[in-house]
C-alpha cells in the first residue's frame, strides 16, 4: 500500500504501517488515498488510485458514483468514533437540562467581584435546571452510535424508546433490555422529553425533523442532533423554538440560520474530535485499504458491496469492479476456462448499480479480454 494523505492523519495509526506499506508525498506515486474532511468532488483521480478511505463515517465530501464508475472503492469507518459521539450526546443532554453555559458565563462576567462566593449563592437560582434521570428519551436510529446512546441513557436512569426501521440483528442484540423498541417514528417521539437522532443523511432522511413530526412531540421537548445537519428542517425548528414546542435545540452543526435562533446550544462539529476517535478511525481506514490492496477484500465500502475472500493463497487472484448486469459472471468464467484455468473460488456481490467479483484461479490468466467487456470498470490481478 502506498497511501497519500489529503488531510492530517493520526500519527498513531500511520505508525502501524510497516515496510513496504507506506505513505507517499506525491499523489502520482500513490495507489490509495486517506482523507478526513477535504472536499474531493472536483478531483479527477489518476488511474493508479485504487481506493479512497475516509477516516470517519460521513462521506459527503466524496463523489461516490463518480469514483465507482472509475472502479475506485470508497471506504468509511462506521463505529470507530462512536464512543466519542456518545459521550458528547450525553454532554448535550446535560447542557440542555441544566443552565451550565449560563452559569459559567455569569461567573466569568463577575470575575472581578471580590465577594463572588457570597454573590453566587444569591445568583445561582437563575441557572436552576432539571435532572435527566426518570425522563424519557427517544433515540431515532439504532446503529452503532444509537445503541451506545440508548444503553448509556438507560444506565443513567432514563426511560428509553428506540426506533429504527432497519435495525440489524447484531445491533438489536446489543440493546439493553430496558430499551423499548417501537415501529413508528411518531410513536417514538410522542411523550419524549428528549429526542436524539442518529441516522445517515439520505434523500429519505433529509429534513425528517420537521413541523409535521414535531406535532407528535410534547411541548417543551429538547431535540439533540449530533448526526447530520441536513436531518433537521431549520425553518421549522426556528418556528418551534419561538413558539415553545421545542425548549432547546442542541446541535453540532453551525450554520447561518441555526446560530441566530433562540434557545440553541450549537457546537463546532466536535462529535468525533477526540484523540482516541481520530486514532481509531485512521487505523480502521488503513487496515481496510491494506486488505483491499493486498487481498482484494472490501469491508465498509459506501459505493461497492462487501466481499471477503480471505487471504490470497492461489496462483492468481482476479478482482473485478463492474456494473451489475446479467451474464457478466459467466463471461468471466469463459475467459478463464478458455485459457485452461480452473476457478478455485468465485465470490461476487452487487449493489443496485455496481458489483464486485473475486476469482481465485490456479494459473496466471491474461485478463485483457475481461477488461474489454461491456460494464467492466477495472480489473486487477493480485
Amino acid at each position: 500500500m502506498k497511501a497519500y494523505c489529503l488531510n492530517k492523519i493520526s500519527k498513531v495509526a500511520l505508525a502501524t504501517l510497516k515496510n513496504p506499506d507506506k505513505t507517499v508525498e506525491n499523489i502520482e506515486d500513490a495507489d490509495s488515498i486517506l482523507v478526513r474532511s477535504q472536499a474531493m468532488h472536483d478531483m479527477d483521480l489518476d488511474k493508479n488510485i485504487l481506493a479512497v478511505a475516509r477516516a470517519g463515517a460521513g462521506v459527503n465530501n466524496i463523489p461516490l458514483d463518480k469514483y465507482a464508475e472509475a472502479g475506485v472503492v470508497v471506504f468509511n469507518t462506521p463505529g470507530a468514533n462512536a464512543n466519542a459521539v456518545k459521550e458528547l450526546v450525553l454532554c448535550g443532554l446535560l447542557l440542555a437540562s441544566r443552565d451550565i453555559i449560563g452559569g459559567n458565563k455569569w461567573v466569568l462576567d463577575n470575575a472581578a467581584d471580590e465577594n463572588i462566593a457570597k454573590t453566587a449563592e444569591k445568583a445561582k437560582s437563575k441557572f436552576a435546571g432539571n435532572e435527566i434521570a426518570g425522563k424519557t428519551i427517544a433515540v431515532v436510529g439504532l446503529g452503532v452510535i444509537g445503541v451506545l446512546v440508548a444503553n448509556a441513557c438507560a444506565d443513567l436512569g432514563m426511560k428509553v424508546v428506540g426506533y429504527d426501521p432497519y435495525l440489524s440483528i447484531q445491533n438489536a442484540m446489543k440493546l439493553a433490555k430496558e430499551v423499548k423498541y417501537v415501529e413508528k417514528l411518531e410513536d417514538a417521539v410522542a411523550g419524549a422529553d428528549f429526542v436524539t437522532i442518529h441516522v445517515p443523511a439520505m434523500d429519505s432522511t433529509k429534513g425528517m425533523i420537521n413541523a409535521k413530526l414535531m406535532e407528535s412531540m410534547e411541548d417543551g421537548v429538547i431535540v439533540v442532533n449530533f448526526s447530520r445537519d441536513a436531518l433537521v428542517n431549520d425553518d421549522d425548528m426556528k418556528a418551534a423554538l419561538e413558539n415553545g414546542k421545542v425548549k432547546k435545540y442542541v446541535t453540532d452543526f453551525a450554520n447561518a440560520k441555526v446560530v441566530n435562533m433562540p434557545n440553541v446550544i450549537c457546537l463546532p462539529h466536535l462529535g468525533a474530535s477526540t484523540d482516541e476517535a481520530e486514532d481509531n478511525c485512521a487505523l480502521m481506514a488503513i487496515n481496510q485499504l491494506k486488505d483491499y490492496i493486498e487481498n482484494g477484500n472490501i469491508k465498509n465500502s459506501v459505493n461497492y458491496p462487501a466481499v471477503n475472500a480471505g487471504y490470497k493463497t492461489t496462483k492468481c487472484r482476479i478482482c473485478i469492479n463492474h456494473k451489475n448486469v446479467p451474464g457478466v459472471i459467466a463471461s468471466f468464467s469463459t475467459v478463464i476456462s478458455n485459457q485452461g484455468g480452473n476457478i478455485d473460488t468465485l465470490i461476487t456481490q452487487s449493489k443496485p448499480v455496481y458489483a464486485y467479483t473475486i476469482l481465485d484461479v490456479d494459473k496466471d490468466i491474461d485478463v485483457e479480454p475481461i477488461k474489454s467487456m461491456d460494464g467492466v470498470l477495472r480489473v486487477r490481478v493480485i
